[in-house]
């Protein structure tokens, strides 16, 4: 019997429940001819629900698509100056030598540095544009994914439009908008090993379902390799990634009941067994213990003081993202794909039987995303604590390593609510008519979040236009001095996301972004220039 819609009821005629006329299916007494003609009801239920997913896709593509466009305008800024020079000079395996060994022992954050810049200043004006366009299929392919498993054909426009709204939000609904999605170095630290960790996700479900055989094998491979370089990209993805494998790993011991084989488990194992050693091989590497040195701890995190510090610091933190209700869009747009779950499902998509879960198996799983999201954000506080001191919880690019789980965390409760809701409203006649309103209502939620989000996007576009005008205009004076023999030129800080620029600090022995200006330009110094 079907699980999707009450017994006897099809998939056309749930889909006529949601027609918004009277509510009443095709060839019931009282409906009128031209709603009771079922091609009639579906070309509606079908228009209707484009009509939302397109305006969906409209605005919130906008949003991402000005992000894309202000990758033209990017200008170096604070590591940027590093990056560029050391990749020009050093070229890529140089500059994850000089990582490895002096800096931080990030490898795969210097590679992919040095790939990146390695073309000179090309690579940071493309990369917000590779970087939305691998996310928005990665999270498409991950959402038809869900959908299937729920036993429902994928709506790829709705999915587009829930994938363009979580990375609207990622990128501009945070305090530190420019650093999310324009500047490379956080990008390349905090942004990209989410896309990455998504494609991982997807190369796991592969995985698992292969038979016995090379495939499978080569699959394992290729995820113990991919964590192992995210485990030298990014500590915090690195924690909260773990964190995801080490809960899904348990869960999917086949003793709970989730799992029928050993294989989810040992995908998970493989992963965390990646993860851990890219991390052990950073932490052990010279730069990394030369950082160390540097900012020696001044008390114990796991000292009574040291956690009520951290947790001074996480509270800080969700105080800031709390107040932002634009991240609601991403529950809404998971509300709207669930109850499109509840009217397509058909019996030719339903998932295979599968055995009965133990209710405290279902409990933990219910549990596991928002324990990850909570967890995992203080582990984030905690690191930034360790790294930067009291002011490390206010480097928000960071928080995008728990923000990104966060709202998919949002959009699967709201996709499992949606679908109760659509269920529900199928089941009962009379209730039927209130489902347009109810999709109307939820669309409404999920496009104000995106409107939210428009005046953060003009201020964005306002201050780096404006901004690279002033730095073409000063990169072209400095080029020519340099030209002329200046060893000693004057450089104007241009500042911009809170980042810093030349003379950040009074001492210039210990103004490090000066010193790799001065060496990309190839001269001796610069001094600020009125």
């Amino acid at each position: 019997m079907r699980t999707d819609v009450p017994e006897g009821i099809g998939e056309d005629e749930a889909e006529q429940r949601f027609d918004g006329e009277d509510g009443l299916r095709a060839g019931s007494p009282g409906a009128s001819p031209e709603t009771g003609r079922g091609g009639d009801g579906r070309a509606f239920v079908r228009g209707f629900w484009l009509t939302i997913s397109g305006i969906l896709v409209t605005v919130s593509g906008a949003l991402v698509a000005v992000g894309c466009f202000l990758g033209l305008y990017v200008r170096p800024t604070s590591d940027d100056w590093c990056a560029a020079w050391k990749s020009r000079d050093m070229g890529v395996f140089g500059i994850t030598s000089d990582f490895y060994m002096t800096q931080n022992g990030r490898v795969a954050n210097a590679f992919l540095s040095g790939v990146i810049y390695g073309d000179g200043l090309i690579g940071t004006k493309i990369l917000p544009t590779v970087i939305a366009v691998t996310f928005t299929i990665g999270l498409v392919l991950l959402g038809a994914q869900f959908t299937r498993f729920l036993g429902a054909k994928p709506r790829i426009l709705l999915l587009t439009a829930g994938a363009l709204i979580l990375q609207a939000l990622i990128y501009f609904a945070g305090t530190r908008n420019y650093q999310a999605l324009l500047w490379a170095p956080a990008t390349i630290s905090h942004t990209i090993p989410s896309v990455i960790g998504v494609w991982a996700l997807l190369l796991g479900i592969r995985t698992v379902r292969r038979p016995a055989g090379p495939a499978r094998t080569l699959g394992y491979v290729a995820t113990f390799l991919i964590a192992a370089a995210l485990g030298t990209l990014s500590e915090p993805f690195t924690l909260v990634s773990g964190l995801i494998g080490a809960g899904a790993g348990l869960l999917a011991l086949p003793r709970f009941g989730l799992a029928r084989t050993w294989r989810p488990f040992a995908w998970c194992l493989v992963w965390c067994v990646g993860l851990l050693s890219g991390l052990l091989f950073l932490y052990t590497s010279p730069g990394a213990r030369w950082r160390r040195a540097q900012n020696p701890s001044k008390e114990s995190l796991l000292s009574s003081e040291g956690l009520r510090a951290t947790t001074h610091d996480w509270l800080s933190m969700w105080e800031s993202v709390t107040g932002q209700w634009a991240y609601l869009g991403a529950a809404a747009v998971g509300i709207l794909i669930g109850l499109t779950v509840a009217v397509r499902a058909t019996g030719s998509d339903r998932p295979p039987s599968r055995p009965s879960v133990p209710r405290p198996t279902l409990v933990a799983l219910w549990v596991l995303p928002a324990f990850v999201v909570v967890l995992g954000s203080f582990a984030v506080a905690a690191g930034l604590r360790s790294g930067y001191g009291p002011t490390g919880w206010t480097y928000a690019r960071t928080w995008t390593n728990f923000l990104v789980p966060m709202e998919l965390a949002l959009c699967l409760y709201g996709a499992f609510l949606g679908r109760w809701v659509g269920r529900t409203l199928a089941s009962r006649p009379a209730a039927t008519r209130y489902a347009p309103v109810a999709v109307v209502a939820v669309g409404a939620l999920a496009l104000g979040s995106m409107t939210a989000l428009v005046p953060a996007v003009q201020t964005l576009a306002t201050t780096t236009v404006s901004r690279s005008v002033a730095w073409d205009a000063q990169n072209a004076r400095i080029e020519k001095e340099a030209r002329q023999g200046a060893t000693d030129v004057g450089y104007r800080p241009l500042p911009i996301g809170s980042l810093a620029e030349p003379f950040y600090t009074t001492n210039y022995k210990r103004d490090w972004v000066s010193a790799c200006v001065s060496q990309w330009y190839d001269i001796d110094r610069v001094h600020r220039r009125r």
